[in-house]
């Protein structure tokens, strides 16, 4: 597969990234449309879900990436790969989430996962960062009882904004009062991994719908 530079960071606030996206028909999209759902926010290349997918045939699997061609290449890997309960979407997930979700078969959507988004770190660039409360709120309204929100970083701020931001919402509660020393998944994020080579810690926290 060619290499296609791809731009670290773009503003999720710019014109270009304010339309919506339309929902695909999920019937053509995964071969089994009524199994469990999990939405991977940011999924940059796709290797996790991918991973997870191929791990875990009885789940369905959607990443969700901003930038455009790390979204084309992961449908290729996909397709390689022969997985049919694993799809990927280019949208800005603080537009287009709403209007997915909604799209979705009820109930299927049972888990959500945030890893190692943008930091941002400059105080007027922090309005950039995925976890919004509009996009708390829209995971609210449509995961069910006992679904699950995953998030890590590397960035201790950053993984304390994405949980105060949960905990903000009464729809959610966080399972443990402090970071988990390991991860739900049996795959691993490209950071994730070589956060952990590095020795370094990841900081992780899982909030349940209420």
């Amino acid at each position: 597969m060619a290499v296609v530079r791809v731009r670290q960071h773009v503003n999720p606030l710019s014109d270009k990234y304010q339309q919506k996206t339309t929902p695909p028909d999920w019937a053509k999209v995964f071969a089994r449309p009524e199994q469990p759902l999990h939405i991977d926010i940011g999924c940059g290349k796709g290797i996790f879900v991918t991973q997870m997918a191929a791990l875990q045939p009885d789940w369905n699997f959607l990443g969700l990436e901003i930038r455009e061609p790390l979204v084309d290449q992961a449908l290729r890997r996909r397709d390689e790969a022969g997985l049919t309960n694993l799809h990927f979407l280019f949208c800005n997930v603080n537009t287009s989430l709403q209007g997915l979700i909604e799209s979705f078969p009820m109930p299927s959507l049972q888990r959500v996962s945030i890893q190692f988004p943008d930091p941002w770190f400059k105080k007027r660039h922090q309005k950039r960062r995925v976890v919004q409360p509009e996009l708390v709120n829209a995971i609210a309204t449509s995961l069910p009882a006992h679904g699950q929100v995953v998030l890590q970083s590397d960035v201790q701020e950053v993984a304390e904004d994405m949980v105060e931001r949960f905990s903000e919402h009464t729809a959610f509660d966080r399972t443990a009062s402090d970071w988990l020393p390991t991860s739900p998944f049996p795959a691993q994020t490209d950071r994730e991994r070589v956060t952990l080579e590095k020795g370094q810690p990841v900081y992780r926290a899982i909030f349940t719908r209420i």
